[in-house]
């Protein structure tokens, strides 16, 4: 419908951010990985990284569904 909001579920937001940490925590293993030479650090880096930046990520997509859509595009075109 023309002129609604749409804004992503607190599901889609999990699953977004649970995929991409995945994906991001796997870098960053790897990248620990190649620097020490030593699976331990890499893992226990890849960890903490994984839920500090799990919760982050999560809090940043749900404060942008409060930011109304379009917004600044309407702004811009009444001047």
């Amino acid at each position: 419908m023309e002129g609604e909001m749409q804004k992503e579920s607190k599901a889609r937001s999990l699953l977004k951010a649970v995929s991409w940490r995945v994906i991001a925590t796997i870098t960053t293993i790897l990248i620990a990985w190649l620097v020490y030479r030593d699976i331990r650090p890499a893992l226990a880096i890849g960890g903490i990284e994984f839920f500090a930046k799990f919760l982050v990520y999560y809090l940043h997509e749900r404060l942008w569904q409060i930011v109304p859509r379009g917004t600044i595009r309407e702004a811009a075109s009444r001047l």
